[in-house]
């Protein structure tokens, strides 16, 4: 009897203990700004307690959170992009409430660099690299471009110029003006003699 008299002693003393160790039950209010760009705020920042059991708090879109913490709790907000940051709750705070501003940093990280290759083995990538056609150096280009298949091909291809029309032109008018006013001797026909000949046989027969 004395004995759990004597346990139940100690439970007691030690749900004492506890209580009184307890620390104080704090609201902790506040917004996330981003510390690079002046009054912008972050949103949705995870906002953990590493002093009570990891809990976890989220703020909203505007980046405004409240909930309730202890005194000398550290909170650590955390978000993509960004650096962490850890605020901790002072002790004896006035009117059991505590609100603050936290500023975080945009946080750079450089990744490793990545190369994809088009072949699934280097089965593959050998009979490709075999298979392949060496491009033309300069010298083998310039040789090409001013081969005469290549100069009638742009020939055929391309359209004349503004010069070129020109010309055209005013030789057509040329030899049309020409057609229009030259007038052949019919004593170079050789069908007009043919028609004189026939009329003076005609005539004699009669």
């Amino acid at each position: 009897m004395k004995r759990l008299i004597g346990i139940l002693f100690l439970l007691t003393s030690l749900s004492a203990f506890s209580q009184q160790k307890e620390k104080p039950l704090v609201q902790f209010t506040g917004v996330v700004y981003n510390a690079d760009s002046a009054g912008v705020v972050v949103p949705y920042v995870t906002v953990t307690n590493k002093s009570s059991r990891n809990t976890v708090n989220i703020t909203n879109y505007k980046g405004y959170f409240s909930f309730v913490a202890h005194e000398q709790d550290s909170l650590q907000f955390t978000a993509i992009g960004f650096a962490p940051v850890t605020v901790v709750i002072p002790e004896n705070v006035k009117s059991k409430s505590y609100t603050v501003q936290v500023m975080i940093k945009q946080q750079m990280i450089n990744l490793p660099m990545v190369r994809v290759f088009p072949w699934a083995t280097t089965d593959e990538f050998r009979k490709d690299f075999v298979n392949a056609k060496i491009a033309d150096d300069d010298l083998e280009i310039a040789r090409k471009n001013i081969s005469r298949t290549s100069i009638v091909a742009m020939t055929n291809s391309l359209p004349r110029d503004g010069q070129e029309i020109q010309s055209a032109n005013a030789q057509y008018m040329h030899q049309d003006i020409v057609n229009q006013h030259s007038r052949t001797n019919p004593l170079l026909n050789p069908l007009a003699w043919g028609s004189l000949v026939k009329s003076i046989t005609d005539r004699d027969s009669k």
